[in-house]
């Protein structure tokens, strides 16, 4: 990607993005994955079920132009009984960043036995995002593209935020890495640093867009002034988690119209979750050891518990918020060498997806209750088939 982006890459603060091992996958849990994939995307577009998640939205997510969101991302815990979605994420991070990591590993151990191919991630990412204007424009391609993050150079993904600006500008697009405040919205053009901007890749954290100092991108959303992807009308439909326990009911997702083989994916593929409600809370307290807690706007691993660590005083204030209740899928591991000395490690896996096709796949390994970047040996690693003498 550049000298520029490998000099980023090379400081201290990041040697916990990557691993130095690689996970390796069945090839029929990959096609669960995949399949599950696409029956949520089928079950996304349903009419009824559209109106059951929207009934909960924000007011800036029943604007809908168009755009379907760059970089969605699926993550799963491959468990004894299969792979079982445990989140939906759309501003996905570290995709830009698992290309790269893909492309050095197919040049030193060969790539044949890769997940997705890496070799056009590059072509197909800027085609995604020329995808998402014409959807919203009708024709042509954006001149240039707001890279967009609350204080971005303090963010632990920003060396994917330059990757993903060299990129888009060896493909003809101008690309620019802009926080909230750098943005004037003003006769129906939005500009940010002195420039008019296009399209928006939206990395922000909130969802909605309601924040006070992102009114200048509200507005041009609701407006229509700037195409945004991903925006609050897609995180609506997908990524909220309480839509988890929607896409978990087989009997009202069949009464919508969805095929029974495409419920019984869904079923089978998502871990039971419910809203934690007054009503439940008894229950739900008393066979807390089999569940995960996770508010339904969070994100990352804020606010997020594992019921058997759970004390009275957290659940009481889990019950005064809004939070889900989601059937405890204990992860994979997976073996590594940390100082000499093996330990095992948690994995998930993480399908980058455009319209429910794949785009890349990645591993992420970490220890603790979630994934994150301070596990000496985890991070990001490259997803690889597994054959039948693959061993690891």
């Amino acid at each position: 990607m550049g000298d520029d982006a490998d000099g980023v890459l090379s400081s201290p603060a990041w040697d916990q993005l990557f691993s130095d091992v690689a996970v390796f996958v069945p090839p029929p849990d990959l096609g669960q994955m995949k399949a599950t994939v696409q029956a949520l995307e089928t079950a996304a577009a349903l009419p009824g079920y559209q109106r059951q998640v929207l009934g909960w939205a924000p007011q800036s997510a029943q604007f809908d132009p168009g755009p379907a969101g760059v970089f969605m991302g699926y993550d799963f815990h491959l468990g004894e009984d299969g792979p079982r979605l445990i989140e939906i994420n759309t501003n996905a991070g570290g995709g830009y960043l698992n290309a790269m990591l893909a492309r050095a590993q197919s040049q030193c151990c060969g790539g044949s036995t890769h997940v997705a191919g890496a070799e056009d991630f590059d072509e197909e990412v800027t085609a995604q995002f020329e995808s998402e204007w014409r959807a919203q424009r009708g024709s042509g391609r954006p001149e240039r593209i707001a890279i967009v993050d609350d204080e971005p150079a303090s963010q632990y993904l920003y060396p994917e935020f330059r990757l993903a600006q060299q990129s888009l500008r060896s493909h003809g697009i101008d690309a620019v890495i802009l926080a909230p405040s750098d943005f004037r919205y003003e006769s129906g053009t939005l500009y940010g640093g002195g420039k008019r901007i296009d399209l928006v890749y939206n990395r922000l954290v909130d969802f909605g867009l309601d924040a006070s100092g992102h009114s200048a991108l509200r507005t041009a959303w609701l407006e229509g002034g700037a195409v945004i992807t991903p925006n609050p009308h897609i995180h609506a439909l997908f990524a909220d988690k309480r839509n988890l326990a929607v896409m978990s009911d087989q009997a009202s997702l069949q009464g919508w119209g969805l095929s029974a083989e495409n419920a019984e994916l869904l079923r089978s593929g998502i871990p039971r979750t419910v809203l934690v409600t007054a009503d439940n809370a008894d229950a739900l307290w008393q066979q807390r050891r089999q569940w995960f807690f996770k508010p339904v706007a969070g994100h990352g691993s804020k606010g997020v518990y594992r019921g058997s660590k759970l004390t009275k005083s957290t659940f009481n204030r889990i019950l005064e918020s809004d939070y889900i209740a989601q059937a405890l899928v204990p992860p994979s591991e997976r073996l590594v060498l940390v100082d000499g000395k093996r330990e095992m490690l948690k994995v998930d896996v993480r399908l980058y997806t455009y319209r429910g096709a794949l785009l890349l796949a990645a591993a992420r390994l970490y220890r603790g209750q979630t994934t994150n970047f301070r596990t000496p040996g985890g991070g990001f690693a490259p997803l690889l088939l597994k054959s039948a003498n693959t061993t690891g």
